[in-house]
C-alpha cells in the first residue's frame, strides 16, 4: 500500500525561511514532488545548500490540527526525507491527534 499525504515544509536559514510543500510516503518516509513557493531552486540552488542553512521541518495537517516533524535533507542529492524513527513518532502522534473528538465548547452563562 502506497500512501502519500501532502505536507507544508519549512527550510530554515540564518535569515529566512524558504516555503514548499510535499508529498510524504508514509510507508517510507520518502519526501517526493517538492515544490518551493517564491523560491527559484534551480537559480538560487537548494536551501541546503545555503551557507546559513540550519535545518528543515514539516507539518501535516488535517482539519486545523498539525503534527510539526524533523525533515532530514540529503546534501548530496537534495533528498528530502523523514527517518524511521521520526515516521514512527509522527504516525503515532497524528493517530491520537487526528482521531480525538473535538474540543467541547462550554457555553457563556
Amino acid at each position: 500500500m502506497d500512501l502519500k499525504v501532502p505536507i507544508a515544509i519549512t527550510d530554515e536559514l540564518t535569515e529566512d525561511i524558504i516555503v514548499s510543500t510535499g508529498s510524504l510516503n508514509l510507508a517510507s518516509g520518502e519526501i517526493t514532488r517538492v515544490e518551493y513557493t517564491d523560491y527559484d531552486a534551480e537559480l538560487q540552488g537548494l536551501p541546503v545548500e545555503s551557507d546559513d542553512y540550519e535545518f528543515t521541518s514539516g507539518v501535516l495537517s488535517n482539519n486545523g490540527k498539525d503534527v510539526e516533524f524533523r525533515i532530514e535533507v540529503n546534501k548530496t542529492t537534495g533528498q528530502y526525507s523523514v527517518s524511521a524513527t521520526e515516521l514512527l513518532e509522527i504516525k503515532m502522534r497524528a493517530a491520537a491527534l487526528f482521531t480525538a473528538p473535538p474540543p467541547k465548547l462550554i457555553p457563556k452563562p
